[in-house]
């Protein structure tokens, strides 16, 4: 198959910030190309917004409903091979649920669903259509991740005790969505965020790179949700204890009135000989501590013995050239298309260019309907919500 494979996107149109990483990071690799959009509920503000971005008329849509319609009944050397969605919460599930009874594979933002049901509902339908769908959890696509989960995951540091994820922001400590601001307004918004603000935002990233970096489970919480801001209808920060099914212990917290924060994702992972530490503000470096030895410092891009092949794999320029968020989501995109490309050819997918499946998703919708609830009630520890 010699092209590229066709993208169409829903949401995403002029002022979404979002929006812009995601035609970015898909079209990085040169793998994928925009073809057709259906970018906001507003038709006038779509078409806006596709010639914007040099799409002919026709393949501009007002509605997530016509799109995938209109581009099921043009010819299959025409028509989009899948659908990236990139709307606020609410708006994830029936574009998803349509785009796959249609036959169109999905990419889509996180978290996956407004509700546990919902993601439930894409969970059976994904494996029903056996057709691919990713979630851009694009934190998992930065390198030195990648080599800390090797380095875990293959007993490295010994039997992990200790697991530290926090994810602090400082940009709601004031009444934002009250001065206008979009990203704000929908966020603070139980009818379009869902049950939790800035957990369902940014905890379900900590929560993700948890059990993506162990390779283990949360089997039970103890939550703590707070809303600081006055009148704010969702919380704006929290502190999860963990329990995970391997016998680790750990400490989630996210926190968007952290004043003077600025996006401090960052994770420390200890077992019985070492410990490691990353930092998503400083994503090219990975620190490795010892029990018996000098810490170690590793970066990305270089390939000395300690580097695991699946972190070089999603390296991309030379050591000492920074790579940061934009290179990272774009690795979920380009693992995406590998995935996409080998199904359409008949061929195995690559091995170590995995991605966010539509089971993390679900993971993370557990994850918030444990913590609101845990929070909520009077017990101390609750079991992880499963199906």
């Amino acid at each position: 198959m010699h092209r590229k494979l066709r993208m169409g996107m829903i949401g995403g149109g002029i002022g979404s910030f979002i929006g812009g990483v995601h035609r970015m990071a898909a079209t990085l690799d040169n793998e994928i190309e925009l073809v057709c959009g259906a970018f906001s509920s507003d038709p006038g503000r779509s078409k806006e917004s596709g010639l914007r971005w040099y799409l002919p008329e026709n393949r501009i849509y007002g509605s997530f409903e016509e799109m995938i319609i209109r581009e099921k009944e043009l010819p299959e050397g025409e028509r989009m091979d899948f659908v990236a969605i990139v709307t606020p919460n609410h708006l994830h599930f029936h574009p998803a649920k349509l785009a796959l009874e249609n036959g169109f594979h999905v990419v889509c933002d996180k978290p996956m669903t407004f509700s546990l049901q919902e993601a439930y509902e894409l969970e059976d339908l994904v494996k029903k259509t056996g057709l691919l769908f990713a979630l851009t959890h694009n934190y998992t696509g930065y390198p030195m991740v990648r080599q800390a989960r090797k380095m875990v995951q293959g007993g490295e540091l010994g039997q992990i005790r200790k697991v530290v994820v926090e994810y602090l922001q400082g940009w709601l400590s004031t009444k934002a969505e009250a001065a206008g601001n979009r990203q704000a307004e929908w966020r603070t918004d139980p009818a379009r965020s869902g049950i939790a603000g800035c957990m369902g935002d940014i905890g379900t990233h900590a929560e993700n790179l948890c059990e993506f970096v162990t390779g283990q489970r949360i089997t039970e919480v103890c939550s703590d949700l707070n809303t600081f801001i006055d009148g704010r209808l969702l919380d704006d920060d929290g502190s999860v204890l963990v329990h995970l099914e391997g016998g680790a212990k750990g400490i989630l917290y996210a926190s968007q009135v952290c004043a003077g924060e600025e996006n401090g994702l960052r994770f420390r992972i200890y077992g019985e000989k070492g410990g490691l530490e990353w930092s998503q503000m400083e994503p090219n470096t990975l620190w490795v501590k010892w029990i018996d030895r000098p810490v170690e410092l590793y970066r990305t891009g270089t390939s000395f013995k300690p580097i695991h092949a699946e972190a070089i794999k999603h390296a991309r320029i030379p050591a000492g050239h920074p790579e940061g968020f934009l290179e990272a989501f774009a690795n979920i995109y380009r693992n995406f298309a590998l995935a996409l490309r080998a199904r359409m050819e008949g061929k195995e997918a690559p091995e170590g260019f995995d991605f966010p499946t539509v089971h993390d998703g679900v993971r993370g919708m557990q994850f918030l309907e444990t913590v609101v609830k845990a929070s909520a009630g009077a017990q101390k520890w609750m079991p992880f919500i499963t199906k």
